[in-house]
């Protein structure tokens, strides 16, 4: 198994994503190679907590300028968890 703190990246915090925090759902970014249950077990283990389900999402590239020159955004794998209802909050995202 991979380390799980190589397969979960970072934490995605905007408006959507601190809505989805009152029904136990947090957004990540992750290893755009990993699967959904290496996701699943990744989370488990870093946060100590149980997962009830993990949706995956490609966000594609997007077209940029700076300046004259042209170029595109990384392509990045974006994981929505949903936690179990008897656990408890991330305190990660508490401060937020």
């Amino acid at each position: 198994m991979k380390n799980p703190r190589d397969i979960i990246k970072r934490p995605i915090i905007s408006e959507k994503s601190s809505d989805l925090m009152g029904n136990n759902t947090y957004v990540f970014e992750v290893d755009k190679r990993a699967n959904k249950t290496e996701i699943k077990l990744a989370i488990q283990e870093i946060f100590k907590t149980k997962v009830e389900k993990v949706n995956t999402m490609i966000v594609p590239a997007k077209p940029k300028r700076y300046g004259r020159y042209n170029g595109y955004t990384s392509e990045w794998k974006k994981a929505i968890v949903s936690l179990d209802k008897d656990s408890k909050p991330l305190e990660f995202f508490e401060s937020v």
